[in-house]
C-alpha cells in the first residue's frame, strides 16, 4: 500500500529550521502526490510553461503537456493584437485533441475528428452538418457558448506564465517583491532590454529525479565545494548568501561575479545595474519551478517542467541586452558563456538524481538542514507543506492521498 503524507509530518517540515524535517519521500516518488501537486501546487499559482519567443510566429500552435493535462500555446495575428494565448486542447464538441504538433495556421484551429473551427481567440467559428448534412448551424446551439476554454496566462521577462484555477492574485501584484529587488539592478526599463539570440541561446537536459529536487538544489550554495569545484574556486561557498525574498521567493547569490568588461567583444551590461553592484549575481527561485539568474551583463531563466514522479526536463534560456542578443561581435562570448552555464547545469545532474535514489530508503525521513547554508531550500520544503495543508483543509483529509483521490472525482 502506498504511503500517506499526514497532517502531523507537514507539521515537522513547518518547524524552525533547526527542528525541521524534509518533505516525506512519498512526495518524490508516488504518483497521486504528483497529481497532487499539480492540483493543488501548480494550478493555484502562476506557473512557467515556455518561452514567449519559441511562440513568436503569427498562426503559429504548439501543444504542450502540463503534468497530464493537454494545452495549446497560439500566437494571434498582429491585427487582432498579437498576443500569446493558451487554451485546454480539447475539442468542445466530443472532447477529441485539437493539436497534435506544432503546426502553422490561417488563424484557425480544426478539430481532426469532425471539423469544428475555432479562431486564435477560442471562439467556435464553424460547426460542420451540426444540423444534418449540409446544416452548419443547429436550432437552440449557440456557438458563442461552446468556444475553446481558455487557461489565464502573462508573459514577464520572456517568459509565459499560466494560472489553471484562474484565481490567483493578478500577475504583477503576485511577483511585486521579485520585481521589487531587481528593479534596483535592471532600472524601470531594464526588462525591455532583453532579448534572446538566434543562436548559443540555450540548452535542455533531464534528470531522473523529481521536480522538487531540481529546485531545492539551485535554492542553496552549500554544495559548491564538492559538486562544482571548478566554479568554487572563483565563487566559494564563503562568498555566497541566502535570500528569503518573500513567501513566493527564495534562492542564493554571490559578490563574485567577474565577467570581462572590457575589449570589443564584451557584452554589453544593464545600463542602470549600480556599478558597485556589479560583481553581485543573484539566483532567486520563483516557486513553485522556475529558477532565474540575474548578472551585469546577462539574465537567464530555467524552466522546470515535471513530467513524471522522477522525471523532469529543465529548458533554459539566456537573455543579453540590447545588441548583445544577436551582435556578431559578441558571439563568442555567447558562446563561452553557454557553455560556462551548461558545465554547471550539467553537473547539478548527479546530485539530484542521486537524491531521487535515496528517496527509495524508509531509512531516509526527510532529512534535517543546515540552519546557516540550508535557509532558501527549507523555505522552499515549507512553502509545499502548507499547499497541502491548505489542500487537506480545503478537501477535508489529513493525508495528501485523500486529498488527491477526492480531487480527482471532481
Amino acid at each position: 500500500m502506498s504511503a500517506e503524507i499526514t497532517a502531523a509530518q507537514l507539521a515537522e517540515v513547518d518547524r524552525p529550521i533547526g527542528e525541521a524535517r524534509g518533505m516525506p519521500n512519498a512526495a518524490y516518488t508516488d504518483a497521486r502526490f504528483f497529481a497532487f501537486e499539480r492540483d493543488h501546487l501548480f494550478a493555484k499559482t502562476w506557473t512557467a510553461l515556455a518561452f514567449c519567443d519559441d511562440h513568436a510566429r503569427e498562426g503559429g500552435v504548439a501543444p504542450v503537456d502540463f503534468m497530464g493535462v493537454p494545452l495549446i500555446i497560439a500566437r494571434r495575428a498582429k491585427k487582432d493584437g498579437g498576443e500569446l494565448a493558451v487554451f485546454h486542447n480539447v475539442c468542445s464538441h466530443r472532447g477529441m485533441r485539437l493539436v497534435g504538433e506544432p503546426a502553422q495556421t490561417n488563424g484557425l484551429l480544426v478539430c481532426p475528428y469532425h471539423a469544428w473551427s475555432y479562431d486564435l481567440g477560442g471562439k467556435l467559428v464553424a460547426t460542420p452538418h451540426i444540423g444534418g448534412v449540409g446544416e452548419n448551424r443547429a436550432e437552440g446551439f449557440c456557438r458563442e457558448k461552446h468556444g475553446l476554454k481558455q487557461v489565464r496566462s502573462h508573459c514577464w521577462m520572456g517568459i509565459l506564465f499560466i494560472n489553471l484555477s484562474g484565481d490567483a492574485p493578478e500577475f504583477n501584484e503576485h511577483a511585486a517583491p521579485l520585481i521589487s529587488r531587481y528593479r534596483e539592478f535592471l532600472g524601470e526599463d531594464g526588462a525591455q532590454l532583453l532579448a534572446a539570440p538566434a543562436k548559443d541561446a540555450g540548452l535542455t537536459l533531464e534528470a531522473a529525479c523529481n521536480w522538487k529536487l531540481a529546485v531545492e538544489n539551485y535554492c542553496e550554495a552549500y554544495h559548491l565545494p564538492w559538486v562544482h569545484p571548478s566554479l568554487n574556486s572563483y565563487s566559494p561557498l564563503a562568498r555566497h548568501y541566502c535570500m528569503l525574498i518573500h513567501d513566493d521567493f527564495a534562492g542564493q547569490g554571490t559578490d563574485t561575479f567577474a565577467p570581462t568588461f572590457d575589449g570589443a567583444d564584451a557584452l554589453p551590461l544593464f545600463p542602470e545595474w549600480p556599478r558597485e553592484k556589479r560583481a553581485v549575481a543573484e539566483y532567486p527561485t520563483f516557486y513553485p519551478n522556475l529558477l532565474l539568474g540575474y548578472q551585469v551583463n546577462h539574465f537567464y531563466a530555467m524552466i522546470i517542467h515535471p513530467l513524471a514522479p522522477a522525471r523532469v526536463r529543465e529548458e533554459v534560456k539566456l537573455f543579453y541586452i540590447g545588441d548583445g542578443a544577436a551582435d556578431a561581435r559578441h558571439a563568442r562570448a555567447r558562446r563561452e558563456n553557454l557553455a560556462a552555464w551548461r558545465k554547471i547545469f550539467f553537473e547539478d545532474v548527479g546530485a539530484v538524481e542521486g537524491m531521487q535514489q535515496g528517496r527509495q530508503s524508509p531509512g531516509f525521513r526527510g532529512g534535517v538542514f543546515s540552519p546557516k547554508l540550508d535557509a532558501p531550500t527549507h523555505h522552499f520544503h515549507r512553502w509545499v507543506a502548507r499547499k497541502y495543508r491548505a489542500a487537506y483543509a480545503h478537501n477535508g483529509t489529513g493525508v495528501a492521498g485523500g486529498a488527491a483521490a477526492q480531487n480527482g472525482r471532481e
